[in-house]
């Protein structure tokens, strides 16, 4: 019994060691170009804002790796309508990216991601009981990392879910963004 004790909390610090070193943590930031497709948005114009946040790549083979994500995304668009002009729509994103290396240094990304609305800010009008608080999305992108830990990504997110919150309206709108980024990975 105390061998298999003993066998098991081998394995286990082995295993964890093996783990550790799999996964690598950082930080990003980048620039968002945003806007609004669907119903009635011909004129909705896009807007750019910036994006940062927390990473983790944990490596799953040589080949492939998953990239939790938590990243404040400035979004929304810029109403030429009226005088409201830009509807800036703030979420915190929580995308699962799944990486596959093509080269040792460059990935093709694909992932699911939530994002939850923490505020919104457009002229005179509080707009956050308009949408709804939680937006569902994929993206797909581009990434290229250094030996250095440096990591720049090109990515879309292709919103899935309507954004609206308003009762009796049946238009049916989405969040759209391209990001650039620029990360950093600590170790």
């Amino acid at each position: 019994m105390k061998k298999v004790v003993l066998i098991t909390v081998i394995a286990a610090l082995g295993l964890s060691n093996v783990n550790a070193q799999k996964i690598r943590l950082g930080a990003k930031g980048g620039l968002n170009l945003a806007f609004i497709t669907g119903d009635n948005t011909k004129n909705l114009d896009p807007i750019t804002d910036f994006h940062f946040g927390a990473m983790a790549e944990i490596k799953v083979s040589n080949k492939f790796s998953l990239q939790p994500e938590l990243i404040y995304s400035g979004q929304g668009y810029d109403t030429s309508i009226d005088s409201e002009g830009i509807i800036a729509l703030n979420y915190l994103n929580i995308p699962l990216i799944a990486k596959y290396y093509v080269t040792e240094r460059l990935s093709l990304e694909a992932g699911p991601q939530i994002g939850f609305l923490l505020s919104t800010k457009g002229g005179t009008k509080d707009y956050k009981d308009l949408f709804k608080t939680t937006d569902f999305g994929m993206n797909f992108g581009l990434g290229y990392k250094l030996d250095n830990g440096l990591y720049f990504s090109a990515r879309y997110n292709l919103g899935l879910t309507d954004i609206n919150n308003i009762d009796g309206i049946s238009d049916k709108n989405k969040n759209g963004v391209f990001q650039l980024s620029i990360g950093y990975f600590i170790f």
